[in-house]
């Protein structure tokens, strides 16, 4: 039974690999899998009804997602890096009087430009995934269990879009389009840069910006808990911030007032 049913486990984590981080071993998940494969053979009642390879899918994908809650969704080396960038960063900030532009982090710490987009790029895109990972906000992980969600879920999912829209909408100009572009319209990087003017490290740059806005500025209103402390309280990029997130409430405020009103004088 157990060998019969060993290609439905390479299936699964096909199926996960597609979806998350290049980084994530394979053997890992593969081991987690074939593990839960010999475990659902063992406890597998055939009088109960349900065929095996359901059964089993059920149990291997249940594994699959207690691996990926162990995930780093960010490699050893990108927050390695990162680690270097802020001492060079707080230590130029120090010397300078001021917060040091990319190109002079880059040439203090003996790197490219590029290099520096990359990794606040890279960190953005884990710092996403790891919200997303959250079991409150659906996920990676969580999709894999089950593909019918319960009507709770269901609102927590629909609201999650509902301010994600209003997240987005609520963007600055040329961050707004960039995420229409690249993620909406799946624009390539290079015709982006060009219908802005500007290099494609700058759209990465902005992209990565983006997108970190975009999870504070729902979670300033799902669970503010969740969002950092600015790095310079007061300062024009933290009062920024707070006028994004107050857009962000805006619009969605405004969007449900409609339906508000129909239901009070219901």
């Amino acid at each position: 039974m157990v060998t019969a049913h060993i290609p439905l486990v390479g299936h699964l984590v096909r199926e996960v690999l597609a979806r998350v981080p290049g980084h994530v071993d394979r053997d890992d998940l593969t081991s987690a899998g074939l593990t839960a494969l010999v475990q659902a053979a063992q406890g597998f009642d055939a009088a109960r009804g349900v065929p095996f390879a359901r059964y089993a899918s059920t149990r291997v994908r249940g594994a699959l997602l207690d691996e990926l809650r162990g995930v780093d969704w960010a490699t050893r080396s990108v927050r390695r890096t990162a680690r270097g960038l802020d001492e060079t960063r707080t230590r130029l900030t120090q010397s300078l009087g001021r917060v040091p532009t990319d190109a002079e982090v880059a040439s203090a710490q003996g790197i490219a430009v590029d290099d520096v987009l990359a990794n606040r790029e890279d960190l953005a895109r884990a710092q996403v995934r790891s919200l997303e990972a959250d079991d409150a906000h659906g996920s990676y992980a969580g999709s894999l269990v089950s593909t019918t969600p319960t009507p709770e879920q269901a609102l927590v999912h629909a609201e999650l879009l509902d301010y994600l829209a209003d997240a987005v909408a609520a963007l600055p100009e040329r961050l707004r389009r960039v995420v229409e572009g690249f993620f909406l319209a799946e624009q390539p990087m290079a015709e982006l840069a060009a219908e802005l003017g500007v290099t494609e490290s700058r759209i990465s740059q902005l992209r990565a910006e983006a997108m970190v806005l975009l999870r504070d500025g729902i979670n300033s209103q799902l669970d503010p808990l969740l969002v950092p402390a600015h790095e310079r309280p007061g300062g024009v990029a933290a009062r920024r911030r707070e006028a994004y997130f107050a857009a962000v409430a805006e619009r969605h405020a405004a969007a449900h007032a409609p339906a508000a009103r129909v239901a009070t004088s219901a």
